[in-house]
């Protein structure tokens, strides 16, 4: 199939093609869409996490101590827009409330991953002490922190294929449990984290092809030794629901602000998208308390547009970036992604309100003003979610989608959540390079 018949002609398929900025709408997008049994997920799972990690919190804690003063939650501040509002145009009375949800400085990991990967691995080394006899019905948890369940785990690894972030999330959770770790890196992960991973003991591997190439050859490896686990980001369910149960914290945050979300007060998520597993989670938590009322959009790349090429072609065999002549290169090392997971795909089919895309040099801009503005420490990839509000309300595309959902005259009462993603963690030097890489376009 030639390159310029894999996508629909669609309004913005030549931007896409051309890797211009743009924001494509989900033609499948519909009401209700949580509510069809054929999802091979449902919100009794995303109800079913938050209570798995109540359960994990005060093992939490016992890893973590500087979980203690929020009892063993891994959560991040809601952060009202303020100088950042006005740098970034949205003073207007149709942009709402806006809200930045800095999971960019979640404790742990200091990025969105610290909630699927650390759920995850904690997960397992329940279920493998459980399974073993190390641990029964109402036994404190915190027993799988002492030194007799940690020598237990030094047998086992914990292996996952990553960019940078979901390595760094499930190599702190692994190693704090007293496993060995393996992350399978691709080439687009940057030095620093490789560096931080090896610094914790965890045995980093790096493979000249991209990210999905490195996924590949960690669960191939994986399935080869029955005492390493493979975290799988492109299907895991318990990456997935990890993630889905910050969209519970949201709503405590919002309500706790007064801030309705009904069909007069829409709600608007931006979440950056690198494979769909962490944008995926919380898009479908968030269906799953607000339903109709949120519309969760994914921001990509415009050379690494997974999603978008994947879920615009409508092709149920999965389309990579390539596929339509893009080349998947981004310094948003977290979303260098040439093909999205078909599990995210198959859950997201008809809950995705849309994808938009950004470039490169509008990321380093965009980092430079949240932090120069308001003080907000981001990498590239979490700059991305930023621009969301611009596209919806002012982009021809984003119209339609306000007319096509009956909502154009409440945006006012809207309230828009750009979801920063990642950059607590990066190291002082690096930072400097990506404000100076910034003041370079200026």
């Amino acid at each position: 199939m030639e390159m310029n018949t894999i996508l629909p002609p669609e309004p913005v398929r030549d931007d896409v093609l051309a890797a211009r900025p743009t924001l494509w709408l989900n033609p499948l997008y519909r009401q209700q869409a949580i509510e069809s049994s054929a999802l091979p997920i449902s919100p009794a799972d995303v109800q079913r996490a938050r209570v798995n990690w109540q359960r994990l919190a005060p093992l939490l804690v016992a890893c973590f101590p500087e979980l203690e003063s929020t009892n063993g939650e891994i959560r991040s501040e809601l952060v009202e827009l303020k100088e950042l509002r006005e740098a970034l145009g949205y003073c207007a009375r149709e942009f709402g409330n806006v809200f930045i949800k800095a999971d960019s400085h979640l404790p742990v990991a200091g990025s969105i991953k610290a909630r699927g990967g650390v759920y995850e691995v904690f997960l397992f080394a329940e279920e493998l002490a459980r399974d073993n006899g190390l641990l029964t019905d109402g036994e404190d948890i915190r027993k799988l922190a002492t030194d007799e369940v940690r020598t237990f785990f030094s047998k086992y690894s914990v292996a996952v294929g990553s960019t940078g972030n979901l390595g760094l999330s499930v190599g702190i959770a692994a190693r704090s449990l007293g496993f060995k770790a393996t992350v399978h890196m691709s080439s687009d992960a940057k030095a620093w984290k490789v560096d931080r991973l090896r610094k914790l003991g965890v045995e980093v591997i790096q493979h000249e092809a991209d990210y999905t190439a490195a996924v590949e050859n960690a669960r191939e490896i994986a399935d080869a030794d029955p005492t390493i686990y493979f975290v799988d980001d492109e299907q895991s369910r318990h990456l997935f629901l990890g993630y889905s149960a910050a969209a519970s914290e949201l709503a405590a945050q919002l309500d706790e602000r007064g801030i309705k979300v009904d069909a007069d007060n829409p709600l608007f998520l931006y979440l950056p998208c690198g494979i769909g597993g962490a944008p995926g989670g919380v898009g479908f938590g968030a269906k799953a308390i607000f339903g109709d009322d949120v519309h969760p959009f994914f921001v990509e790349p415009v050379q690494s547009p997974c999603a978008l090429v994947h879920m615009m072609s409508g092709s149920q065999q999965l389309v990579s970036v390539y596929d339509v002549g893009l080349t998947n290169r981004t310094e948003a090392d977290g979303m260098a992604v040439a093909r999205m997971s078909a599990f995210v795909a198959t859950v997201m089919r008809e809950m995705l309100a849309g994808v938009f895309t950004v470039a490169d040099d509008d990321l380093f801009k965009l980092l430079r003003i949240a932090w120069t503005t308001q003080h907000q420490k981001l990498e590239p990839s979490a700059a991305a979610a930023l621009l969301g509000p611009r596209f919806l309300v002012r982009h021809p595309e984003g119209l339609r989608f306000q007319v096509a959902q009956g909502i154009e005259d409440k945006m006012p009462g809207a309230t828009h959540v750009l979801w920063t993603t990642g950059g607590s963690f990066v190291p002082e030097e690096q930072f400097k390079s990506f404000l100076d890489r910034a003041g370079s376009l200026s």
